[in-house]
């Protein structure tokens, strides 16, 4: 039996694994699961499940490349910190250049 490499994830925290299908490789991260509920990460799983169903053994699959998803988190990260006062539904949107063209 061969065993997997397996990453400790901690509570509140959830595994998903990035890459896409013609990319040599794919990379694993962590995020907290807070991500789940923010508009731009909701767009992204809503491609998973167009792609990959809701149906997949291990780490939730995110279809879009490395580069893109560390940009997504980047720009999560940055409204987290500057937005907890503003509640302009508007700063959402994805610049019109960054669309997944990956995804």
């Amino acid at each position: 039996m061969q065993e997997e490499k397996k990453m400790k994830v901690k509570k509140g925290w959830l595994a998903v694994q990035v890459g896409l299908e013609e990319e040599e490789g794919s990379e694993r991260f962590v995020i907290p699961i807070s991500y789940l509920y923010h508009p731009l990460f909701k767009g992204l799983l809503d491609k998973a499940r167009e792609v990959y169903g809701y149906h997949t053994d291990g780490p939730l699959k995110l279809p879009c490349s490395v580069d893109d998803f560390v940009h997504l988190r980047w720009r999560i990260e940055k409204e987290s910190t500057h937005h907890h006062h503003h509640h302009n539904h508007n700063h959402h949107r994805l610049p019109h250049a960054f669309y997944f063209h990956s995804c």
